[in-house]
């Protein structure tokens, strides 16, 4: 079975990149520290630190892998080559919500780097599989449990 393509932007690479160097070039070295001070203390069986310490070493592993299987598979979008004639991923767009006349701005990434509270949404989501092939004045519907929500694209924009 193929693994899934992570598309990333080239800011969702580097910061994905630079927290796998941080965990395992800074946080692998402090759990080991925790853990030998842990050890040194006697008895294991009753020792808190040490407990807390294992599980903090477990948490570092899991995510060091998850970080590797993201960047393994990860395609980027090189944002400077985004075709600005209709919604791509990669980019900002300014769109109408036009049942609630209010204005918002979203930046297209990709699945592994959506976060909604920072304005990132999936190409994936259902306003996000609706942008993708928008051009600027279009009309795209929206279908969700409320109801059909109606956006009017009113600027597509490099996000850099």
């Amino acid at each position: 079975m193929e693994s899934k393509k992570n598309i990333l932007t080239y800011e969702g690479l580097r910061k994905y990149e630079d927290e796998l160097h941080e965990l395992k070039v800074v946080k692998r070295q402090e759990v080991a520290q925790k853990i030998k001070e842990a050890r040194e203390q006697g008895d294991l069986s009753e020792n808190a630190e040490y407990d807390a310490a294992k599980d903090e070493q477990r948490d570092i592993e899991a995510r060091i892998e998850e970080l590797e299987k993201i960047l393994k598979n990860a395609e980027v979008i090189v944002e400077d080559e985004v075709d600005l004639d209709k919604i791509n991923i990669g980019c900002r767009v300014k769109i109408l919500d036009l049942e609630y006349n209010d204005e918002l701005d979203y930046k297209i990434v990709g699945s592994t780097e959506a976060n909604s509270l920072k304005g990132k949404i999936s190409n994936e989501s259902p306003v996000g599989k609706a942008l993708i092939g928008a051009k600027l004045g279009d009309t795209v519907e929206v279908e969700t449990q409320a109801g059909v929500l109606k956006y009017k694209v009113l600027e597509i924009q490099r996000s850099n």
